[in-house]
């Protein structure tokens, strides 16, 4: 069965809870252990018990379906973020936390890793309404705007490349973890990685 271009696709956040959430399920069993182009959605379908039709009715495509759950998942870790930072009104220390609650994410979620590191193709993943996750991108830009507002980080590039900075370190971070068999927690770490970064983003004395 294949969906016609034309065809209306309806709102996942109108599925059963507990659907969406052995369609997620099955989307991370499946996407983490296979490359993209290796999986068919009929595998997503018997592994989550649903039908391929409800598949098709309310994602549209393979490549949506990953990335909405992509997107759901992303969601739970910017939620995480904030609500870590209620309190906290050191920009270093806000800015810490949220390095930390990512390192933390990615030890309890290994498979979103593997995931991310096996079928997310970056380029298809760009042309997704999910791509620039507003409420995790915008948490940590936030934070980064309020430090440069401070005049406790560079200046010297955009704030996004900041972002950049620091997406990029942590992604590393996740990477190697789950490439080297996750022997060494990233959580225990967290200060020495963070100071490392911080000494790297933060305006020197001189300015």
């Amino acid at each position: 069965m294949r969906r016609t271009p034309d065809a209306a696709v309806a709102d996942p956040s109108q599925l059963d809870p507990d659907t969406r959430a052995r369609i997620e399920r099955a989307v991370l069993e499946i996407f983490a252990e296979r490359e993209f182009h290796r999986v068919g959605l009929i595998e997503i379908a018997r592994a989550a018990n649903v039908s391929l039709q409800t598949i098709y009715k309310y994602y549209g495509s393979k490549e949506a379906l990953l990335f909405s759950s992509l997107d759901t998942w992303l969601g739970r870790l910017a939620e995480r973020m904030i609500d870590h930072l209620q309190g906290i009104e050191d920009d270093k220390e806000r800015l810490r936390k949220v390095f930390w609650v990512a390192l933390d994410f990615v030890e309890k979620n290994p498979r979103i890793v593997q995931l991310m590191m096996s079928s997310v193709y970056i380029n298809t993943w760009r042309k997704q309404g999910q791509y620039e996750h507003r409420e995790l991108f915008g948490t940590f830009m936030r934070v980064l705007g309020e430090g440069r507002a401070k005049g406790v980080l560079t200046d010297a590039v955009d704030e996004k490349i900041l972002l950049d900075y620091i997406f990029g370190v942590l992604f590393r971070l996740a990477q190697t973890y789950v490439q080297r068999g996750m022997k060494h927690s990233l959580t225990q770490q967290a200060n020495v990685l963070f100071e490392m970064l911080w000494r790297a983003i933060a305006k020197s004395p001189a300015g």
